[in-house]
Protein backbone atom coordinates (compact mmCIF):
# COMPACT_ATOMS: atom_id res chain seq x y z
CA UNK A 1 0.00 0.00 0.00
CA UNK A 2 1.62 3.43 -0.89
CA UNK A 3 0.86 7.11 0.78
CA UNK A 4 -2.29 7.35 -1.04
CA UNK A 5 -3.67 3.74 0.12
CA UNK A 6 -2.47 5.02 3.57
CA UNK A 7 -4.52 8.88 2.86
CA UNK A 8 -7.33 6.70 2.29
CA UNK A 9 -7.28 4.33 5.08
CA UNK A 10 -6.65 6.97 7.46
CA UNK A 11 -9.93 8.94 5.95
CA UNK A 12 -11.97 5.36 6.64
CA UNK A 13 -10.42 5.62 10.13
CA UNK A 14 -11.40 9.19 10.79
CA UNK A 15 -15.01 8.68 9.80
CA UNK A 16 -14.98 5.21 11.91
CA UNK A 17 -14.14 7.14 14.99
CA UNK A 18 -16.46 9.92 13.92
CA UNK A 19 -19.49 6.77 14.13
CA UNK A 20 -18.21 5.70 17.17
CA UNK A 21 -18.91 8.93 18.85
CA UNK A 22 -22.32 9.59 17.04
CA UNK A 23 -22.74 6.51 19.14
CA UNK A 24 -21.58 7.14 22.27
CA UNK A 25 -23.68 10.61 21.72
CA UNK A 26 -26.82 8.57 20.84
CA UNK A 27 -26.64 6.59 23.84
CA UNK A 28 -26.79 8.93 26.45
CA UNK A 29 -30.10 10.05 27.88
CA UNK A 30 -32.16 12.25 25.89
CA UNK A 31 -33.95 13.68 28.52
CA UNK A 32 -38.10 13.91 29.49
CA UNK A 33 -41.08 13.49 26.95
CA UNK A 34 -41.00 17.29 26.68
CA UNK A 35 -37.06 17.72 25.78
CA UNK A 36 -37.59 14.88 23.55
CA UNK A 37 -40.39 16.13 22.06
CA UNK A 38 -38.90 19.79 21.62
CA UNK A 39 -35.56 18.10 20.33
CA UNK A 40 -37.07 16.73 17.44
CA UNK A 41 -39.07 19.40 16.51
CA UNK A 42 -35.78 21.08 16.24
CA UNK A 43 -34.46 18.47 14.23
CA UNK A 44 -37.05 18.16 11.64
CA UNK A 45 -36.85 21.97 10.92
CA UNK A 46 -33.02 21.94 10.40
CA UNK A 47 -33.22 18.87 8.65
CA UNK A 48 -35.99 20.30 6.51
CA UNK A 49 -33.93 23.64 6.39
CA UNK A 50 -31.27 21.66 4.95
CA UNK A 51 -32.48 19.69 2.16
CA UNK A 52 -34.34 23.16 1.07
CA UNK A 53 -31.09 24.47 0.96
CA UNK A 54 -29.09 22.06 -0.55
CA UNK A 55 -31.45 21.53 -3.31
CA UNK A 56 -30.64 24.96 -4.55
CA UNK A 57 -27.31 24.62 -3.65
CA UNK A 58 -27.17 21.20 -6.09
CA UNK A 59 -28.47 23.60 -9.02
CA UNK A 60 -25.33 25.97 -8.23
CA UNK A 61 -23.24 22.98 -8.51
CA UNK A 62 -24.50 21.95 -11.53
CA UNK A 63 -23.91 25.38 -13.41
CA UNK A 64 -20.45 25.63 -12.00
CA UNK A 65 -19.86 22.11 -13.12
CA UNK A 66 -20.75 22.95 -16.41
CA UNK A 67 -18.52 26.53 -16.96
CA UNK A 68 -15.50 24.32 -15.56
CA UNK A 69 -16.16 21.67 -18.07
CA UNK A 70 -16.09 24.09 -20.80
CA UNK A 71 -13.64 26.35 -19.71
CA UNK A 72 -11.65 24.38 -18.28
CA UNK A 73 -11.78 20.77 -18.69
CA UNK A 74 -13.69 17.91 -17.10
CA UNK A 75 -11.08 16.59 -14.83
CA UNK A 76 -11.57 19.35 -12.60
CA UNK A 77 -14.76 19.84 -13.26
CA UNK A 78 -15.60 16.21 -11.63
CA UNK A 79 -13.55 17.08 -8.85
CA UNK A 80 -15.35 20.50 -8.21
CA UNK A 81 -18.59 17.88 -7.93
CA UNK A 82 -16.94 15.18 -5.44
CA UNK A 83 -16.15 18.14 -3.34
CA UNK A 84 -18.89 20.13 -2.97
CA UNK A 85 -20.83 15.95 -2.64
CA UNK A 86 -18.33 15.79 0.29
CA UNK A 87 -19.42 19.56 1.48
CA UNK A 88 -22.84 18.52 1.71
CA UNK A 89 -22.50 14.72 3.58
CA UNK A 90 -20.31 16.49 5.96
CA UNK A 91 -23.39 18.94 6.42
CA UNK A 92 -25.66 16.40 6.76
CA UNK A 93 -23.37 14.78 9.47
CA UNK A 94 -22.35 17.80 11.29
CA UNK A 95 -26.65 19.20 11.55
CA UNK A 96 -27.82 15.31 12.61
CA UNK A 97 -25.19 15.13 15.19
CA UNK A 98 -25.44 18.73 16.65
CA UNK A 99 -29.45 18.18 16.58
CA UNK A 100 -28.65 15.36 18.84
CA UNK A 101 -26.41 16.20 20.63
CA UNK A 102 -28.06 19.25 21.85
CA UNK A 103 -30.51 17.77 24.07
CA UNK A 104 -28.56 14.97 25.52
CA UNK A 105 -25.92 17.74 26.87
CA UNK A 106 -28.46 19.71 28.49
CA UNK A 107 -29.84 16.47 30.00
CA UNK A 108 -26.08 15.07 30.67
CA UNK A 109 -26.19 18.90 32.86
CA UNK A 110 -28.85 18.28 34.43
CA UNK A 111 -28.59 14.93 35.74
CA UNK A 112 -24.72 14.60 36.16
CA UNK A 113 -23.34 18.00 36.12
CA UNK A 114 -21.28 20.19 34.28
CA UNK A 115 -18.24 17.46 33.37
CA UNK A 116 -20.91 14.82 32.10
CA UNK A 117 -22.24 17.64 29.78
CA UNK A 118 -19.14 18.81 28.68
CA UNK A 119 -17.95 15.60 27.90
CA UNK A 120 -21.14 15.09 25.61
CA UNK A 121 -21.21 18.68 23.92
CA UNK A 122 -17.40 18.03 23.22
CA UNK A 123 -18.03 14.62 21.66
CA UNK A 124 -20.79 15.95 19.57
CA UNK A 125 -18.95 18.49 18.49
CA UNK A 126 -16.10 16.62 17.68
CA UNK A 127 -17.93 14.72 15.70
CA UNK A 128 -18.73 17.31 12.73
CA UNK A 129 -14.51 18.30 13.02
CA UNK A 130 -13.45 14.18 12.12
CA UNK A 131 -16.08 14.01 9.21
CA UNK A 132 -15.06 17.41 7.56
CA UNK A 133 -11.55 16.22 8.04
CA UNK A 134 -12.14 12.59 6.81
CA UNK A 135 -14.28 12.89 4.30
CA UNK A 136 -12.04 15.84 2.89
CA UNK A 137 -8.94 13.34 2.85
CA UNK A 138 -10.74 10.61 1.87
CA UNK A 139 -12.32 12.33 -1.52
CA UNK A 140 -8.55 13.70 -2.19
CA UNK A 141 -7.60 10.22 -1.58
CA UNK A 142 -9.80 8.24 -4.31
CA UNK A 143 -8.48 11.25 -6.54
CA UNK A 144 -5.31 10.95 -6.40
CA UNK A 145 -5.61 7.11 -6.90
CA UNK A 146 -7.39 7.74 -10.47
CA UNK A 147 -5.58 10.27 -11.42
CA UNK A 148 -1.94 10.67 -12.82
CA UNK A 149 0.22 13.30 -13.37
CA UNK A 150 1.22 16.21 -11.11
CA UNK A 151 -0.24 18.97 -12.99
CA UNK A 152 -3.22 17.38 -13.41
CA UNK A 153 -3.49 16.50 -9.59
CA UNK A 154 -2.89 20.18 -8.78
CA UNK A 155 -5.49 21.27 -11.11
CA UNK A 156 -8.20 18.62 -9.74
CA UNK A 157 -6.73 20.02 -6.11
CA UNK A 158 -7.89 22.89 -7.06
CA UNK A 159 -10.90 22.22 -8.55
CA UNK A 160 -11.66 19.63 -5.25
CA UNK A 161 -11.39 22.53 -2.70
CA UNK A 162 -13.44 25.56 -4.50
CA UNK A 163 -16.03 22.74 -4.69
CA UNK A 164 -15.98 22.04 -1.01
CA UNK A 165 -15.50 25.86 0.07
CA UNK A 166 -18.24 27.10 -2.20
CA UNK A 167 -20.66 24.70 -0.12
CA UNK A 168 -19.25 25.41 2.62
CA UNK A 169 -19.51 29.29 2.37
CA UNK A 170 -23.17 29.19 1.09
CA UNK A 171 -24.17 26.65 4.04
CA UNK A 172 -22.39 28.71 6.47
CA UNK A 173 -23.93 32.05 5.69
CA UNK A 174 -27.48 30.60 4.93
CA UNK A 175 -27.48 29.07 7.80
CA UNK A 176 -26.37 32.12 9.82
CA UNK A 177 -29.21 33.40 8.61
CA UNK A 178 -31.62 30.37 9.40
CA UNK A 179 -30.63 30.25 13.14
CA UNK A 180 -31.42 34.16 13.31
CA UNK A 181 -34.01 33.88 11.73
CA UNK A 182 -35.45 30.95 14.59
Amino acid sequence: MGYIGLVVLFGLIGLLFSLYLYIFVLRQSSGNEKMRAISSYIQEGAMAYLFRQYSVLAIFLAIVFVVLTVLININVALAYLLGGVCSIIAGFIGMNAATRANVRTTTAALDSGQSKALSVSFSGGAIMGMAVASIGVLGLGILFLFVKGAALKAAMVSGFSMGASSIALFARVGGGIYTKAA
